[in-house]
Formats: C-alpha cells, structure tokens, sequence
C-alpha cells in the first residue's frame, strides 16, 4: 500500500560537455596541463561525476505499509547508522553525515529503505547540514502522516578538517525534532541512539 507520492525536487541534467570544458579551463589557470598524463581525461571524468552526484534518482520514497498498534501501544521506530556524502555549499567539499531518523508511528509505517532513499535524495546536492536535517524530517512527516519525527545527523566536513583550522577529529550534530520529539525526554533518547554504541 502506498500513499500519493511525494513530490521531489526533479533531477537537473548536468551539461557534462560545458562542465568538463569549465574544468579544463580551470587546470590551466591553476597552472596545470590538462594533456600532460595523469591529466588527459579529468575534465570528463569530474564532468560524469557531477552528472551523476546531481541527477541521482533515489526511486520512491514513500512506500508504507498498514499497521494496527495495539490499544495503550506506545511504539517509536528508529532507523540509524545512514551514511550518506554530500557537498558543502560554502567550500564544495565533501561532508559524510551518520543519519539516525526516529518517529512514532500512526495506522501506517514507512518501509525502511525508504529512511536511506529519503536522507540520499537529500545528500546528493550542494548541502548545509542543518538544512539537511529539517529537510529529511519534512519529507518523513509527509510520507509517514504524522508530525512526531526527530532527526539527528553527525557529520564530519571536509571544509574544516582540510583547511582552515584543520580539525580532523570535529564532528558537527545537528538534529530537527517535530511533535512529540520536541518536548522532553524523546529528544534526548533519541539523541543517545544516534551516539557510537547508543542502540547496543
């Protein structure tokens, strides 16, 4: 059983050719020979990269399934360990993101891949993690019915363990809590299940 499909930014087709001519230009200007060997060939290859970074199609995202909770049930379901690269918007470079997605579930569930289709469609575009967060907790509200979702992602940046203060061991949490996970206590257990070793 399915719900209406949610509806998704429409995948964008990367003019490889112009890309790869783009990045061509740039070898130069960074003092490089793009037909010198080891060179011949980048420009294309990042060009395909890209196309393929930006127009990825995670499939459906919406697929849930009927279910009857017993009277009194408090039930939550939590999906973690979703890793997932993206881009930084600021720098454009990469960032990993560990997803932990909770919510309580109404008369329906979400299938579970569906939780890593949802935080890649949303990993695979120029990203600030927070942005991330409330996105994929929007998207979950949706395909789910109900407005009770927490997610919590931490991430290592590329953009501050390369360069700039060069932190390799920072992480950044974020996290976006709707409904129920807003209040007291629900957060915080799922906060602790998205730590190393919090679902032991």
């Amino acid at each position: 059983m399915t719900n209406s499909k949610v509806l998704l930014p429409q995948p964008r087709r990367v003019n490889t050719a112009r890309v790869a001519e783009l990045y061509r230009e740039l070898l130069v200007e960074l003092g490089e020979d793009p037909q010198r060997e080891g060179l011949v060939g980048t420009p294309e290859r990042v060009a395909a990269w890209w196309a393929e970074f930006l127009d990825h199609d995670p499939g459906r995202t919406d697929t849930v399934f009927p279910q009857q909770l017993a009277a009194g049930a408090d039930q939550m379901v939590v999906v973690g360990g979703l890793h997932a690269w993206s881009l930084c918007e600021h720098h454009l470079l990469p960032m990993h993101l560990v997803v932990t997605v909770g919510y309580h579930p109404g008369a329906q569930v979400l299938g579970l891949s569906k939780f890593a289709r949802i935080v890649s469609v949303h990993a695979h575009r120029l990203q600030v993690q927070e942005r991330l967060v409330d996105a994929v907790a929007e998207e979950v509200a949706k395909a789910t019915g109900v407005e009770d979702v927490g997610v919590v992602a931490d991430g290592e940046h590329l953009c501050m363990s390369m360069r700039g203060v060069r932190e390799q061991q920072a992480r950044t949490v974020s996290y976006s809590f709707r409904g129920c996970f807003s209040g007291p206590g629900l957060g915080d257990r799922l906060l602790a299940l998205s730590r190393p070793g919090g679902r032991r």
